[in-house]
């Protein structure tokens, strides 16, 4: 690498590393959050929600905005502005005197984050030859993989000892470095950088994003019963429709519709709403699956996962690299594919496995059983090296289908996808797994959905209490069982579209740069 070359990738692995830690390490602040901050507008519960989701939405909801802004008016300006911000509201997050202004706060930190996401790839994809975009975006895609991997252990780490507004501190130095680097970086736009900015249709697509985020989201916390979820989804929804109609009528569309004239364009994007819904699924229900009914503690729980960050953080670069020697396509497919073998290894954990070693509660044990090698591990490894073989061969392929006149708007809306694909596919399987649980228990103990005897006997399922009999505790863990089985059938099912999608990708190597040995 260049010098150059070598600033840029600082200063966006440091910046987008702050983007993603600060969507981690919040979560395991958010109880001592409520317990010293006070809200005057919300319960207690309903502001720790908002002081997460209110940071999502808005940097979902402005991606694709700020993908353009980069490509209109410089990918290196957006990106300082995005910087600056993001130091500023870090620092009015720490110093939050109540629970509301922290959430305000964080509304504004996911503003300035949205001019930071696509930015990084931008940055990345216009200072990098096509021979060399592979391992570049594989050392940006283990950073990042080992800043979320990072994030949960180093929130806890400084929540528990100093506390939770370092949290917020730490993204402060992390800024100023990535500043320094910046002035080392050239400026670089679109080419078709002319005429006036398309402000309708970045009103227009916030909405659609928005709309879409804040519906799932909201609808999958209320069950269901809140009529604003409904609404924002129907206006998100009317967005979308209209989005094309309206890019088709403009002088200076916002998104040109001719991107998605790019064969890879569209499937890598499709494939990303697939796989990321089928990852966040997964996730979730895993989290719930393993520490409610299979008693594991919250810290096992989390170790669970490790495979796949040590693999992402250790071998995304060396994947990258291998593009230069075989097709996007098979990386596309086979990645995907592995990843469903995992999530059918997971559908078919036995009721009664066994936890790590101590429940919920009980003293760790940080070795974890047998059952732990046997019904979690293969799983868990072949979704780690399926993630891995994906992740950086997707960033790559979806870079290298846009002009490089549009590189921060093609990240963007990748990006954008990544985020509200999850969010709906989590709405529509919560309702499914929902039911199907219910459904089941109630077959099986005759007791009515929503009654007291319901409630007490899922709660927790891997420690019933004293007054429910062992056949009802026994029948809600079965339900259990049989609803995250399901779910994770889903997911392989998600996987599965992605990959036969993915299949559809045009034949594609990425020169190297390595010269031909002479014979």
């Amino acid at each position: 690498m260049t010098p150059k070359q070598r600033w840029v990738l600082t200063a966006t692995v440091l910046a987008s590393g702050t983007v993603f830690l600060d969507s981690t390490v919040v979560n395991v602040a958010l109880p001592k959050m409520g317990q010293q901050l006070k809200s005057a507008l919300f319960a207690t519960l309903e502001a720790q929600s908002y002081v997460y989701n209110g940071y999502l939405l808005t940097l979902s909801a402005l991606l694709i905005l700020a993908g353009a802004l980069c490509d209109y008016y410089g990918r290196k300006r957006i990106y300082t502005l995005g910087l600056w911000g993001f130091g500023l509201t870090s620092g009015l997050c720490a110093f939050a005197p109540n629970m509301d202004f922290l959430i305000l706060a964080r509304v504004l930190q996911g503003v300035a984050g949205a001019l930071l996401v696509p930015g990084a790839l931008a940055l990345i994809g216009s200072s990098f030859s096509k021979a060399e975009q592979g391992r570049a975006f594989g050392i940006w895609s283990a950073a990042s993989a080992a800043t979320t991997l990072l994030g949960p252990l180093v929130g806890g780490t400084l929540v528990d000892t100093i506390g939770w507004r370092v949290a917020f501190l730490i993204n402060i130095p992390l800024v100023v470095v990535a500043l320094y680097a910046l002035r080392h970086v050239d400026e670089s736009r679109s080419a078709d950088a002319a005429g006036r900015f398309d402000w309708l249709g970045a009103a227009t697509i916030a909405i659609a994003v928005g709309g879409l985020s804040y519906g799932a989201i909201r609808g999958q916390e209320q069950n269901w019963h809140d009529p604003a979820a409904l609404v924002a989804l129907g206006l998100g929804l009317v967005a979308v429709l209209a989005f094309p109609f309206q890019m088709r009528r403009s002088v200076n569309p916002l998104v040109p519709l001719s991107l998605f004239a790019s064969r890879n364009f569209a499937v890598i994007n499709l494939s990303t709403f697939l796989i990321y819904g089928a990852l966040y699924v997964s996730g979730y229900y895993q989290a719930i699956f393993f520490q409610g009914t299979m008693g594991y503690t919250a810290l096992a729980a989390g170790a669970t996962g490790l495979p796949i960050g040590l693999s992402l953080t250790l071998f995304s670069a060396r994947v990258g690299s291998l593009l230069g020697r075989y097709s996007l396509r098979l990386f596309l497919t086979l990645g995907p594919g592995l990843m469903m073998l995992g999530m059918l290894w997971f559908a078919r954990i036995p009721s009664d496995s066994p936890p790590w070693q101590a429940r919920a509660g009980e003293p760790a044990n940080l070795w974890p059983s047998v059952g732990y090698w046997s019904d979690v591990f293969p799983g868990m490894l072949l979704m780690a090296v399926g993630l891995t073989l994906l992740v950086a061969p997707l960033t790559t392929g979806l870079m290298a289908s846009v002009s490089p006149e549009r590189t921060g708007l093609g990240s963007a809306i990748n990006n954008a996808v990544s985020r509200v694909g999850p969010q709906l596919a989590g709405a529509l399987v919560f309702v499914l797994i929902t039911a199907s649980f219910y459904a089941n228990l109630q077959a099986k103990t005759g007791l009515e959905v929503g009654s007291a005897q319901v409630r007490t006997a899922i709660a927790p399922l891997n420690k019933p209490a004293p007054n429910v009999s062992p056949q009802n505790a026994q029948a809600a863990r079965e339900a259990s069982t049989s609803a995250f089985h399901l779910a994770m059938g889903l997911c392989a099912g998600l996987l599965l579209a992605g990959a036969l999608v993915n299949g559809l990708v045009e034949q594609q190597r990425v020169e190297s740069k390595t010269p031909k040995a002479k014979s």
